[in-house]
């Protein structure tokens, strides 16, 4: 497979992940890999509701406290996600979210260099 073809791939899996465990997909899903590391970056997955919560820090505050706590309960079945595309081990998952702009971005970091090992 193409690094292209790998990393659309990955997004429809991820995007799926979202739509299954954390209620809606987004937007736009774009995903990137850098030798052993791979960047999600999701666009336009906060609801309506979430999006006036974020008017204020207190609801800024509760909404990075719930998509923490349901991204962390939902942690195993990303990665799954993920080893369903590429056959590697994840050292860890990183994920954050921006109320201002809407996005929310994750980072993978697994065992082996993916652009030497799969890309042909």
């Amino acid at each position: 497979m193409t690094k292209g073809q790998i990393e659309a791939k990955i997004s429809e899996a991820i995007s799926r992940f979202e739509i299954e465990h954390m209620g809606r997909g987004p937007e736009k899903i774009r995903t990137v890999i850098l030798e052993d590391l791979i960047l999600i970056r999701l666009k336009g997955f906060l609801s309506k509701s979430e999006k006036s919560l974020a008017q204020n820090k207190e609801g800024i505050d509760l909404i990075k406290k719930v998509r923490i706590a349901l991204f962390e309960n939902a942690r195993e079945s990303l990665e799954e996600a993920v080893k369903s595309v590429l056959d590697v081990n994840i050292i860890s998952t990183y994920s954050d979210v921006s109320t201002k702009t809407g996005e929310k971005i994750i980072g993978i970091v697994v065992d082996q260099n993916i652009e030497e090992k799969f890309i042909k």
